[in-house]
């Protein structure tokens, strides 16, 4: 964990800017006895948030929209880990009838139109 003073040095912004991003919700460090500790996960999403705001131009809005879309793939991605690990304990006859199932499901892709 670091403290705001090394996340500060880490990501290279200046602190009242890191205390805003914590109070737009953009970051959520926890809260300890000796104040904000950060994890390499916020690390990872100042730095992100920076190069938005920074190199991009992404403004305020933007960067909410951004990180919302992240958090919800993310929310995603873990949940179809689940998904997967709780159909792959499954016996293998359930596995291939799920299989079979998702890939009836699946939209038939539509052809175009034939080129000359």
């Amino acid at each position: 964990m670091l403290d705001i003073h090394e996340f500060v040095l880490r990501v290279r912004i200046a602190s009242d800017i890191v205390e805003t991003w914590v109070e737009e919700g953009w970051l959520r460090p926890q809260r300890t006895d000796k104040g904000l500790a950060f994890t390499e996960m916020d690390v990872s999403r100042a730095q992100l948030i920076r190069d938005l705001r920074e190199d991009l131009g992404v403004n305020q809005e933007g960067v909410a929209i951004i990180l919302d879309l992240i958090d919800q793939m993310h929310g995603l991605r873990k949940t179809l880990r689940e998904l997967c690990e709780a159909v792959g304990g499954q016996p293998t006859d359930l596995q291939q009838q799920i299989l079979a199932d998702m890939r009836s499901r699946r939209p038939i892709p539509m052809k175009g139109p034939e080129s000359p």
